[in-house]
């Protein structure tokens, strides 16, 4: 069966039932963590999709499918340049049913940070720079505006926060402190050179990466930075199409701020300063939101996406 996409913590006893070689380890607010009896981890990316700190309670239909098959396609771009912790996305300790949204993965020493790279300005750094002219610490030039593009990509770092709670933008001296600064300033460079290839390939595509979150883990045998997680979807990334880049607004976009935007909208009615959960989001958002995700795989990949749900011989 599949994980149901219900932000829960824990699996369904029908499942430990039916594959009890598998151990529930950690639910996240999209992904499910197993372990193996072989000491590697099963990740399966849900439909279920967050906003502001919420899981909202409308799946969106393939979108697991659709960020299990974008991480699978960066992880073979960036290959020459990290390592990752990909192992098989077909392999016979994947469920049959999980097939097309699970990964078997290498079991890392996660790095306790959001690895944040940033090209442009938008979301939560553009809120700081307005604030005071810096993103977690990082002087930008005056007169910038809602899009504007960096002289250069900045890291700019986050607390890994649970379910439920908000990640916290930090600055580097934090993270140095936190994890040792030789191990900062090299996550540091690992993630500022991952993300300006990753831009490179997008703007190949017509795509602008404005910005993006990768984690990292240590191999528990030689110490190295790994990439792990899920990386430069829609989910964790800002996609915009550069035939409609106009700085000074908010940018189209092909990832979830679509969902942002509905949510604080008065369509939705939802009030994001209450303490109440936000409201379904309706057929049509859901529907539009999947297409959204869907066409940044196939604009970026060159791939039918179609073709990654077809049966696997």
């Amino acid at each position: 069966m599949s994980i149901p996409d219900s932000g829960s913590a824990a699996p369904s006893d029908d499942f430990l039932d039916r594959h009890d070689g598998l151990t529930h380890v950690h639910s996240g607010k999209v992904r499910d963590l197993y372990a193996t009896e072989t000491g590697h981890l099963v990740m399966v990316a849900g439909d279920r999709i967050s906003a502001y700190d919420h899981v909202l309670p409308t799946p969106i239909p393939d979108k697991g499918r659709i960020l299990t098959a974008m991480t699978v396609w960066w992880f073979d771009q960036l290959s020459g340049l990290v390592d990752n912790h990909l192992v098989s996305y077909d392999d016979e300790l994947i469920p049959e049913s999980w097939r097309g949204r699970a990964l078997l993965c290498t079991r890392l020493d996660m790095i306790p940070v959001e690895a944040v790279a940033r090209g442009y300005l938008a979301g939560s750094g553009l809120s700081e720079y307005r604030a005071g002219g810096a993103v977690c610490g990082v002087p930008l030039p005056p007169g910038l505006v809602d899009g504007s593009r960096l002289p250069a990509p900045i890291f700019t770092p986050a607390t890994k926060a649970a379910v439920g709670e908000h990640d916290e933008n930090v600055s580097f001296e934090v993270v140095a402190r936190q994890i040792g600064r030789e191990r900062a300033d090299e996550l540091r460079e690992l993630t500022l050179s991952i993300y300006t290839r990753a831009a490179e390939i997008a703007a190949e595509r017509d795509i602008l990466l404005a910005d993006t979150k990768f984690e990292f883990g240590l191999n528990p045998s030689s110490g190295s930075m790994v990439l792990a997680d899920e990386v430069l979807t829609p989910d964790s990334s800002r996609f915009w199409p550069a035939e409609t880049y106009q700085p000074g607004r908010t940018q189209p976009s092909f990832d979830k701020q679509y969902v942002r935007d509905w949510l604080t909208s008065p369509a939705s009615g939802w009030d994001r300063g209450s303490d109440l959960p936000p409201p379904p989001l309706p057929d049509e958002v859901a529907a539009a939101t999947r297409q959204r995700y869907v066409e940044a795989y196939e604009r970026l990949t060159g791939l039918r996406f179609s073709d990654w749900l077809a049966p696997r011989g």
